[in-house]
C-alpha cells in the first residue's frame, strides 16, 4: 500500500504555492494554481490535485507552459466573452473570465466565457461551483489532448472532454455534477502509473485496442467512452464547443498535458452561467427534486459523495500520497 501523509487544506495550499513559486511561477499565479489543485484533491478529485504539481512545474520550467503568459478579455457581443490564456495555466485565465463574465450574467441574463490556448483546468467541478456560489446556473466543457476513439475506430481523435454543470438551490450546498465522457477521467490512469498501480479492466484499451490493466499501456492507447456511440457523440459536441468555438487547438492536435517536451496543449473551455429569474420558484423546484431523489430508497442525488469528502477533507486535512508531498517538498526546496 502507498504511504500517505496528512496535512491540512491551509498548509497544502502553501506548500504547494511555495512549490510553484522555487520554480518561477508568479506569486497570484502560483496562489491560483495552488487553489485549484487542493480544492480537487478535496473533493476526491486525486486525479487533478498533488499529482499534477511535478507535470506543472516541468512544463512550467521548459516553457511550454508559457512563462509570461499575458491573459486578455475581448467582448465577443453583448453578453460573450473571449479569454486568452495565452498558453499559459489555465486557472487564472478562468479566474479572469468568471471576474468578467458573472457580473455580466447578472446583468444581460445570461454570459458565454470562451477560453483559448489554455492548459489542463482540472475539475471543472471547483468552477461550476463557483457560478451557482453566485446564485446563477453554471456549465462548462473543455476539450483535452486525444485518448478517445470514434465510435468504431481504433485511433484516438476526441479528449475525454469532461461536462460540468452546477445550480443554486433553497436548502443547502449546490448541486454539482462533473463527469468525464470517458469511463473514468484520464489523470485516474496517470495516476495508478505513477503510483505503481494497476487499473480496473473497462477503464482502456491498449494501441491495439485490448482491453488492459496497465496504465502505461493505457496511456498509450484509448480510454474507454460511456454510454458507447452516445458518449462520442458527447465528446464531439464539447469538442466543437470548447475548441472550435473557442479558436483552440482540437484534440487530435493539442501536446499533452504529462511531458515538459512537445507543443503546448492550447486547448479551451467554455463556461456559460445563466441567471434564474428572481420572481420563480426556481431553487425551491430543484430542491424539491433533490428531496424526491433522497427520499427513494437506494437513491443519491449526483455530487453527494463529492460534498462528503469536501467535509472530510475540512474537518481531517488530505490524505496524500507521500510521494506527491515529497515532490512538492523537493520543488519547495529548491532540489
Amino acid at each position: 500500500m502507498t504511504d500517505r501523509t496528512n496535512i491540512s487544506l491551509a498548509d497544502a495550499r502553501q506548500l504547494v504555492q511555495s512549490a510553484l513559486i522555487a520554480v518561477g511561477v508568479p506569486r497570484d499565479v502560483s496562489a491560483s494554481v495552488a487553489t485549484a489543485i487542493v480544492a480537487a484533491e478535496a473533493e476526491g478529485q486525486v486525479g487533478h490535485g498533488f499529482s499534477r504539481l511535478g507535470d506543472y512545474a516541468a512544463q512550467f520550467a521548459s516553457g511550454k507552459i508559457n512563462r509570461s503568459a499575458l491573459i486578455t478579455t475581448h467582448s465577443r457581443g453583448p453578453a460573450s466573452l473571449l479569454i486568452n490564456a495565452d498558453q499559459g495555466f489555465a486557472f487564472p485565465a478562468l479566474d479572469k473570465a468568471l471576474a468578467a463574465g458573472l457580473p455580466l450574467s447578472q446583468e444581460m441574463g445570461i454570459a458565454i466565457m470562451a477560453i483559448a490556448n489554455s492548459h489542463h483546468c482540472g475539475a471543472l467541478s471547483v468552477q461550476v461551483e463557483k457560478i451557482a456560489n453566485a446564485g446563477l446556473i453554471g456549465i462548462m466543457v473543455a476539450n483535452a489532448p486525444k485518448a478517445i476513439a470514434p465510435w468504431g475506430g481504433k485511433a484516438p481523435l476526441f479528449g475525454t472532454n469532461p461536462i460540468a454543470f452546477a445550480t443554486p438551490q433553497a436548502n443547502g450546498a449546490p448541486l454539482v455534477i462533473d463527469l468525464s465522457l470517458s469511463k473514468v477521467a484520464r489523470g485516474k490512469v496517470m495516476n495508478a502509473h505513477k503510483s505503481n498501480q494497476q487499473i480496473p479492466l473497462g477503464w482502456a484499451l491498449d494501441a491495439q485496442g485490448n482491453p488492459t490493466t496497465d496504465p502505461a499501456e493505457a496511456l498509450a492507447g484509448t480510454m474507454q467512452p460511456i454510454g458507447e456511440a452516445k458518449g462520442t457523440a458527447l465528446a464531439l459536441m464539447v469538442e466543437i464547443l470548447a475548441a472550435a468555438f473557442t479558436g483552440s487547438a482540437m484534440s487530435h492536435e493539442a501536446g499533452t498535458f504529462f511531458d515538459a517536451d512537445g507543443p503546448a496543449p492550447r486547448v479551451g473551455q467554455t463556461l456559460i452561467a445563466i441567471r434564474p429569474d428572481a420572481s420563480s420558484d426556481f431553487l425551491a423546484r430543484v430542491s424539491a427534486l433533490l428531496d424526491t431523489i433522497q427520499s427513494m430508497e437506494g437513491a443519491r442525488p449526483p455530487g453527494a459523495r463529492r460534498r462528503q469528502e469536501i467535509l472530510r477533507s475540512e474537518a481531517e486535512g488530505l490524505c496524500v500520497p507521500t510521494q506527491y508531498i515529497d515532490v512538492a517538498k523537493s520543488l519547495a526546496n529548491g532540489a
